[in-house]
């Protein structure tokens, strides 16, 4: 094997937690809806979001591989307000997105396993395991497992994918009227889903945080190929598999009048339905652990995020003397702990729950994009780091598209009631 395809493998980590970040509830929820809900109209959009949203990720792995350091240090290096508006934001998202990807966790768990446990309580618990794991292994542990989950998950994906495509679609029953993409409550969940697809802009910190640890850990400072390579091999999985739930969501439910469940147990059992459908009864207890495991390595990773990415605001802001690790423990505990809160409060319906977190994130994200965009074209990036005029032209519209879309929200939810 060359060096250079080992330099590309050693890098191998943050591309890939990234990925586990995405396939959760964008994926396994959002994405299945739009398939059992509209078919295939709703490809476009989903296209359209991975698309312009590329540029302000991948300035993330961009940022850490020109600098090394995280993209929260150079949101400090072009002013403290500037951190200001990031942490402000992310007070908005974060225990919301927590809070969702959690609940569906919860009912996945119970699915898998048979329990009737009330799935807030069973949260509860896998909030407090997530909190131990990462206060006790850190990045190595949360790298070293995902990358098992995350194949695992690939690979009944993709069985499952090409088994519905060979199978065909399900007839819809008769009287079917497919529902208007024009209307309100259609133009809101289409919003909602880009919103989050692959995920939130906000999360774009983490690619560059993950990139930093993995620097630690390997002992040297991957060339800028080999960190692009990483990240784009998990921004590319995720948006193929975004298409194959969509076409498991068209296939199997699309016209058959079958709502999906707001009650997070039920409709984690109608998704494992949905694949099993496609491959045959033998293949249940298999599609519930990898389904199961798709949300956990989505709310572990979360927890993971979330806390690096505020502890080191945190820190910046207002501790600069502060250990990182106790900054990190302690902000991973009270992401956890205030999540579990939103659960209580908000748990009565999942589709609420989800669509208020995803909007959310939609919101912030023109602003997000904005300050991402300011970082990487300042004169902390050295010429040989800078994005091409190709990228930053499709930054620079992405801007666009995710203001207009944020434009359009408000009209439609304030003004079309």
């Amino acid at each position: 094997m060359s060096t250079n395809r080992k330099n590309l493998l050693k890098a191998l980590g943050p591309g890939i937690l990234f990925a586990s970040t995405c396939i959760g509830v964008s994926h396994l929820v959002q994405s299945t809806r739009a398939g059992a809900d509209f078919g295939y109209g709703l490809v476009a959009f989903i296209v359209l979001a991975l698309l312009f949203k590329y540029p302000f990720f991948e300035f993330g792995s961009r940022y850490a591989a020109a600098t090394k350091k995280s993209l929260l240090e150079g949101y400090l290096a072009e002013g403290k307000w500037v951190l200001w508006i990031y942490f402000l934001l992310s007070l908005f998202s974060m225990f919301t997105v927590t809070a969702a990807v959690t609940f569906v966790t919860a009912g996945m768990l119970n699915n898998l396993t048979g329990l009737t446990i009330d799935p807030t309580y069973v949260s509860g618990g896998i909030l407090l395991f997530c909190t131990i794991v990462l206060a006790i292994g850190r990045y190595g542990l949360l790298d070293a497992m995902l990358k098992i989950v995350g194949t695992v998950l690939l690979v009944s994906t993709l069985v499952a994918f090409f088994a519905s495509v060979a199978k065909g679609r399900v007839s819809p029953v008769e009287g079917f009227i497919p529902p208007e993409i024009t209307e309100r409550g259609s133009l809101i969940f289409i919003i909602a889903l880009m919103g989050w697809m692959p995920t939130a802009v906000d999360l774009s910190t983490w690619n560059s945080l993950w990139a930093v640890e993995k620097m630690k850990q390997i002992g040297y400072t991957p060339k800028l190929k080999a960190v692009l390579f990483d990240f784009n091999f998990g921004y590319i999985v995720t948006a193929i598999l975004a298409i194959c739930f969509l076409t498991l969501g068209a296939n199997v439910m699309y016209g058959t009048g079958i709502e999906l469940s707001g009650n997070s147990t039920t409709f984690s059992d109608q998704v494992v339905t949905l694949f099993t459908s496609a491959l045959g009864d033998w293949a249940y207890l298999i599609i519930a652990t990898a389904a199961f495991s798709a949300m956990f390595s989505t709310t572990i990773t979360v927890v993971d995020g979330f806390g690096r990415a505020m502890g080191e605001t945190v820190r910046l802001l207002f501790f600069k003397e502060a250990n990182p690790k106790r900054t990190y423990n302690g902000m991973i505990l009270t992401v956890s702990a205030i999540s579990f809160l939103f659960i209580l409060l908000l748990a009565a319906n999942l589709k609420d729950l989800v669509d208020l977190a995803t909007i959310i994130s939609f919101l912030i994200a023109p602003v997000i994009a904005l300050i991402n965009y300011r970082v990487i074209t300042s004169k902390q990036i050295g010429e040989e780091f800078r994005p091409s005029k190709r990228l930053l032209l499709l930054a620079k519209s992405g801007i666009v598209f995710l203001s207009v879309f944020a434009i359009v929200y408000v009209i439609v939810y304030f003004f079309m009631g």
